[in-house]
């Protein structure tokens, strides 16, 4: 599970409310899903229904860093069809948001954006990057993230209970005995039964092809010729995808922090634990090494450690107002992996884990896990993790299936070498396999015949290690690599080295040189 963490959760509802939302089973009956293939059936461009909610979210955004930008926002509305190869069948609605700077200049176009999950929602990430984003770029580009299908504000998959949402965080993480991983598999079982008694086949229309497809009537609608796109770890996947399936309408593509596209499953699991455990020791590293004194010690890891220990013999409670629940070691995991995705999280981690043990006060995990899972303040979720399942599990091919006996033996192998995430990577190998929707694997991704596609990598990415980025960029025939020597989950714009090449990539087509590595 690859998520991107942003404003989603604060945004939620007031997009609601200033759009309305659509559910899946109001859209259509029923439904199935496409093949996947490099000659797509064309479907006419539905016309965008803008409308102003500047003011909704500049209140929204009021006392962030950035929102202090002359930015306009509008809402948008556009139809897709559900099945690309029956472009006259059903349709489902899409939201976007449209972020435009004041006083651009050239205007060169749109620039499509998407943060990755699968599943986050590509309206937040607008908001976010509007704020953040070089002005150099916002000069010449209006700013336009869309909600894929099944996500967020666009038909949103919705089948998860939120309480089974809070038991599947507050399981084990490392199951490595047969009751444990019995446990784990049984919620993943309960959790692809009520998918697929809500959906049927029709779950299977989430996934990555067809969103893909989506994309290009957005560009046409937009009154685009060619795509200029960026996309964050699973968008890396779908704007490769989508380079594969219009190679000639590419006009630039930044593809950050790529999933590999070459390992087998089994492969990229243990290289995420493996990455994971890296990105912890730098976490650790960096703590310990504060002026100050890092406030877990001179061993993150074993003050970690007995802090799950801790928390399977006494789960911890909240000091927060009107927190009700308590912090087992699957909400101190999932706090971990929240703030690993970026060291700007890294002190609030150190503080929480602090509090938590010296102090038996789980507030500051809480606050990281909830921000990582997409719940509300109200007890709901978003539909994050609704939707990463059911667009992973489409794209999955179904003879990729794990039994129990091969997911518990993997764990207890992988919790020795990668002891902090090891069991919990593996245990998630299970869940396709009993995922019951039609599926669209993949295409192969060569995207021959496109303009050159920029892949940036980060040597010290816990959740899409670097070798996915080389890998990439060489299955690409026109694909280029850059190299930030740096920490956290994505690069840009979070460097002035690898900023600049973008941007001149961008807005020039000024690509840079091939292997270019940026320091730290």
């Amino acid at each position: 599970m690859r998520l991107r963490r942003g404003l989603l959760a604060a945004s939620t509802g007031l997009l609601l409310a200033v759009t309305g939302c659509t559910s899946f089973s109001e859209s259509v009956s029923a439904s199935g899903s496409s093949a996947a293939t490099t000659t797509p059936a064309e479907a006419e461009a539905a016309p965008i229904a803008w409308t102003d909610c500047d003011a909704q979210i500049s209140q929204l955004l009021a006392g962030t860093p950035g929102s202090e930008r002359d930015i306009a926002f509008e809402c948008g509305r556009t139809e897709v069809p559900i099945d690309h190869d029956e472009a006259d069948g059903a349709t489902l609605p899409l939201f976007l948001i449209r972020a435009k700077l004041a006083g651009q200049t050239d205007r060169i176009g749109s620039l499509l954006v998407n943060p990755g999950g699968p599943g986050a929602s590509g309206a937040d990430a607008a908001l976010g990057l509007a704020l953040s984003l070089p002005e150099d770029v916002l000069r010449r580009f209006d700013l336009v993230g869309f909600d894929p299908r099944g996500v967020g504000l666009s038909t949103p998959v919705e089948c998860l209970p939120a309480e089974l949402k809070d038991r599947s965080i507050a399981a084990e993480p490392r199951p490595t005995t047969q009751e444990q991983m019995d446990e784990v598999l049984a919620l993943t079982d309960e959790a692809a039964a009520a998918c697929a008694e809500e959906y049927g086949d029709a779950l299977g229309t989430f996934n990555t092809v067809d969103t893909a497809r989506d994309m290009d009537l957005l560009r046409e609608s937009l009154g685009d010729e060619q795509l200029t796109y960026l996309g964050y770890s699973y968008g890396t996947t779908l704007g490769s995808t989508y380079a594969e399936l219009y190679p000639d309408r590419v006009r630039a593509m930044v593809l950050d922090a790529a999933v590999d596209p070459d390992v087998d499953p089994q492969a990229d699991a243990e290289a995420s634990a493996a990455a994971l455990e890296a990105g912890f020791d730098a976490f650790a590293a960096n703590c310990t090494g504060l002026v100050s004194g890092c406030p877990i010690g001179d061993d993150p890891r074993r003050w970690l450690e007995d802090l799950l220990a801790q928390a399977a013999a006494s789960p911890i409670p909240s000091t927060a107002a009107g927190e009700t629940r308590t912090a087992t070691p699957g909400v101190v995991m999932t706090a971990v992996v929240a703030a690993l995705y970026d060291p700007g999280s890294w002190p609030q981690l150190s503080q929480s884990l602090a509090a938590a043990r010296s102090n038996n006060d789980s507030a500051g995990l809480f606050s990281l896990a909830d921000s990582y899972s997409g719940r509300l303040p109200d007890g709901g979720y978003t539909n994050l993790f609704d939707a990463n399942v059911a667009v992973n599990c489409a794209d999955t091919p179904e003879d990729e299936v794990f039994s129990e006996e091969q997911v518990l033996q993997l764990a207890q192998d992988w919790g020795q070498r990668y002891p902090l995430f090891g069991a919990g990577k593996a245990s998630s190998l299970y869940t396709c396999g009993v995922w019951e929707a039609p599926r669209t694997p993949l295409p192969e991704r060569d995207a021959e015949g496109s303009a050159p596609v920029l892949v940036v990598g980060t040597q010290g990415d816990p959740v899409t290690p670097l070798p996915g980025a080389v890998d990439l960029a060489e299955d690409l025939d026109a694909g280029v690599l850059l190299t930030w020597q740096g920490q956290g989950h994505t690069a840009y714009p979070r460097t002035p080295c690898v900023t600049d090449a973008v941007n001149a990539y961008l807005i020039d087509l000024t690509v840079p040189q091939d292997g270019l590595t940026c320091p730290a």
